[in-house]
């Protein structure tokens, strides 16, 4: 009798782990906190890995671009996505990675399918990567906690002797009194513990029917959820507290406060989250891979300007008209380097910030994706550092140009270690006059460029004399006047218009012509400072 009634509850409970944490009828993505998201990449990176720092994802407006491509995408993906635009990819893996995407692209129906299969992932309102791959490792069960099955039946063997002596009440007093005791103590981590566990149960659903999947056609994407797909089903089941309470009415809470059912559980499936951590670690990287490279695919398909990138080595680089995603009617550039770095000018309003976000986010997308929002490219698959928009801070009692040093202080550092990259820097040294901003940003750039590739735009166009032997000369303009038709042509910006702007946003003529006269006086000399090349030799 006993076996049959517990084979019946294994089939009560299987049938509704199926139906239960996941099939529902509308589905809404729950909003994850940028920490989340980072979670992943944080727990798993390794001290030699080449990272993008926070600053330059900030100042590349990544948070942004992860939005854009990580559409209808759960914390899984979404999270995949992250840790690949951080730390990019090996040569190996994004020529694999190409492969897939190319495949998806072409086959509607193989991603239509798969993406109806991922779909429960995004029920997931908790991110479990901290607790699969954090430093803080699950700590086994207490001791204790193997006994906690008897107090629930102290009270009503208690209550029971009460009919013989009165003394049986303080039993059932200290019954009580622990039953109530225990629950507070561990109601709020229980509570934010079964939100995990629903997430690592979605997770396993999806890798089951992935496997299932598998077995009966076989795919590429889907292979290897094969060995696991009966393990993950176990430990599903495994993970599933009584399921068939939720079918009594206020059964689970009689269970859960009498019996101690929730905290019970607590333990037990802690103790099974231990005993399969390896497994419940690649199982995760199965899934959030699978998912994020059907949002990539997804994305390609909408997007009218992208091609497969090459590989190039360090300080060469090649982008044919190029664009930045997220802009709405973007006029498209192309940058050849060889050798060297640039120096960019340009009218004001011309476009030159945004040139370097879009060139930054082209070169991450090609380390971490294999391409870029162009026609062709060939570029170094090396880490982006950026610098454009340190700023000032109250609280932190640091003003603009101590946190201009110290961010070169970063770069400079990381130009001399293992994980040097490709460095943009926009306007460098603002928070401080002008001449030792030209000296300080002179010097600086001169050193970061003898270790680097180096992009910086700026106003100070007496850089690029002063940095020509390292920095080669660019001047974006618009074509024939017109600002959505640019090009990007070796040289200096010739015709300025800073002072023409003060006439056009309503300042008076006679400033807008005192302004001229002076801009006269000074443009000669720092236009043409004479044979300053080897001033920095």
């Amino acid at each position: 009798m006993p076996t049959l009634f517990k084979t019946i509850r294994c089939r009560v409970s299987g049938l509704l782990a199926r139906l239960g944490p996941y099939q529902s009828q509308s589905l809404i993505d729950y909003p994850f906190a940028r920490s989340d998201v980072a979670m992943l990449q944080r727990c798993t990176v390794q001290p030699e890995d080449a990272c993008i720092d926070d600053q330059s994802w900030n100042d590349l407006l990544l948070d942004q671009y992860s939005d854009h491509i990580a559409v209808k995408v759960s914390i899984f993906g979404q999270q995949l996505l992250h840790r690949r635009l951080r730390l990019g990819l090996s040569n190996e893996a994004s020529h694999t990675l190409c492969a897939r995407l190319g495949e998806l692209q072409n086959n509607f129906a193989l991603r239509s399918e798969l993406q109806n299969l991922c779909r429960p992932l995004r029920e997931s309102d908790t991110e479990i990567s901290a607790m699969l791959f954090g430093t803080q490792a699950l700590h086994e069960v207490p001791a204790w906690a193997r006994y906690l099955w008897m107090l629930p039946w102290l009270l009503p063997a208690s209550l029971i002797l009460t009919i013989l002596t009165p003394w049986a009440w303080i039993g059932a007093g200290t019954a009580i009194f622990f039953l109530l005791s225990l629950q507070s103590s561990f109601f709020m981590r229980v509570h934010v513990w079964n939100k995990a566990i629903k997430s690592v149960q979605l997770m396993l659903g999806v890798a089951t029917k992935l496997g299932n999947r598998s077995e009966k056609e076989q795919s590429a994407f889907t292979a290897s959820f094969i060995a696991d797909n009966v393990r993950a089903s176990k430990i599903n089941r495994a993970l599933s507290d009584h399921p068939e309470l939720n079918l009594i009415p206020a059964g689970r809470a009689y269970y859960d406060w009498f019996g101690l059912g929730n905290v019970r559980h607590y333990f037990k499936s802690r103790d099974t989250v231990l005993l399969h951590q390896d497994f419940l670690q690649r199982c995760f990287l199965r899934c959030a891979e699978l998912e994020a490279d059907l949002a990539l695919a997804a994305h390609l398909n909408t997007v009218e300007r992208v091609c497969w990138s090459e590989r190039s080595v360090d300080r060469q680089m090649m982008l044919e008209q190029f664009v930045h995603p997220l802009m709405p009617d973007p006029a498209p550039l192309s940058i050849h380097l060889d050798g060297k770095g640039a120096f960019i000018s340009g009218q004001n309003g011309i476009g030159k910030s945004t040139l370097l976000r879009a060139l930054g986010l082209n070169l991450i997308t090609a380390r971490a994706f294999g391409f870029c929002y162009a026609h062709s490219a060939r570029v170094p698959a090396l880490p982006v550092y950026a610098s454009m928009q340190s700023e000032d801070s109250l609280l932190g009692g640091e003003s603009l140009y101590i946190a201009e040093l110290r961010r070169a202080r970063e770069l400079l550092a990381s130009s001399l270690s293992p994980q040097r990259g490709i460095y943009l820097i926009d306007e460098i040294f603002r928070g401080t006059n002008h001449l030792e901003s030209i000296s300080a940003a002179a010097s600086v750039l001169h050193a970061l460029a003898a270790n680097a590739s180096v992009i910086v735009s700026s106003h100070n166009l007496v850089l690029a004399a002063l940095l020509k032997q390292s920095l080669l000369p660019l001047c974006v303009s618009a074509v024939d006047g017109d600002r959505k038709s640019l090009r990007l042509m070796p040289g200096v910006l010739a015709d300025t218009n800073g002072i023409a702007l003060l006439a056009a946003h309503g300042f008076d003529h006679s400033i807008a012509q005192q302004a001229q006269i002076v801009a006269s006086w000074l443009s000669e000399y720092l236009r043409h400072p004479g044979d300053c090349e080897q001033l920095l030799t």
